[in-house]
């Protein structure tokens, strides 16, 4: 959608009233924000795709419009084990992780209760396969306790300038309600561009498959990748999927082509029905991106 009018409303109330644009990017881009092209033919709730260098945003639906966004939730509990560190720490999984994907739509990196993991093989079972069993052991061990962890994301999400986004889960489940941890496109790609900073969390979401043999210590894992760019699209390099039934399906993703890095996230794709339907909402997002440098 075209802003260029939206904009101009904008700076003309906040030069009356001396408060700042409310469009301004959440990263400190320099300049002001660009007009977005009409986009691709997709069908989505909300989303954004922005140059990941430069910060001009190509792209925009509902840029500022909350919507939870299901397992996208997930990089930000990565991102905060991340600033922790101790990623060598044993964790051990307990019957209560799993009693906990026994819910209904909980995904699973199938552990097997007694395993102990590292806390950076925890975080590639949350990220590839979007195992909410791996969140659940991530958020108890580095709250420590899973109330005291999300406070810590939302700590986070105050520093980052997100300032649209509420954490009530660790995993984007929906509790205490669906609607209870939400986020904007906006917010989720500051979220994403914070995220990809870390070598460490590049290289997990960039992996297609990731096999973790057996030892003494855990049983033998293979966890596939959700997020179906990776291998599929030239240049895809992360970042994670969602999907609840308030999200529909999601994507934040970035690739990178031409020398140029793409980030974007797509929010509620359609047909729902579908669990594909915002990784084809991505790829197209992409190729008409790549096609107009």
């Amino acid at each position: 959608m075209l802003v260029g009018t939206v904009t101009a409303l904008v700076l003309a109330v906040s030069l009356a009233t001396g408060l700042a644009p409310a469009l301004a990017h959440p990263l400190p881009y320099p300049g002001t924000v660009p007009q977005a092209a009409p986009g691709p033919a997709i069908s989505v709730l909300g989303g954004e795709l922005t140059n990941a260098t430069t910060g001009a945003r190509l792209w925009m639906q509902d840029l500022n419009v909350r919507r939870p966004m299901g397992s996208i939730t997930k990089v930000m509990t990565a991102l905060v084990v991340l600033q922790a560190g101790d990623l060598s720490r044993k964790i051990e999984v307990t019957k209560a992780a799993l009693r906990y994907v026994d819910r209904d739509g909980a995904s699973s990196a199938g552990l097997m209760p007694g395993d102990v993991l590292t806390a950076r093989q925890l975080l590639a079972a949350m990220l590839i396969p979007s195992g909410c069993d791996a969140a659940y052991l991530l958020a108890t061990a580095y709250g420590p306790g899973r109330p005291a962890f999300i406070a810590k994301m939302n700590a986070t999400a105050a520093k980052l300038g997100m300032t649209s986004t509420h954490f009530t889960s660790f995993d984007g489940m929906p509790y205490p309600t669906e609607h209870s941890t939400y986020s904007t496109p906006a917010d989720l790609v500051t979220l994403g561009l914070a995220a990809m900073k870390y070598q460490l969390f590049r290289a997990i979401v960039a992996r297609r498959l990731y096999r973790l043999p057996v030892t003494a210590s855990h049983h033998r894992y293979v966890w596939r990748q959700t997020n179906k760019l990776i291998g599929s699209y030239r240049g895809a390099l992360g970042i994670k999927t969602g999907d609840t039934k308030a999200a529909g399906n999601c994507l934040l993703f970035e690739a990178r082509q031409h020398g140029i890095t793409l980030i974007g996230v797509v929010l509620h794709a359609g047909p729902t029905s579908n669990p594909g339907s915002a990784i084809v909402a991505g790829r197209r997002l992409l190729k008409w991106a790549f096609a107009r440098k």
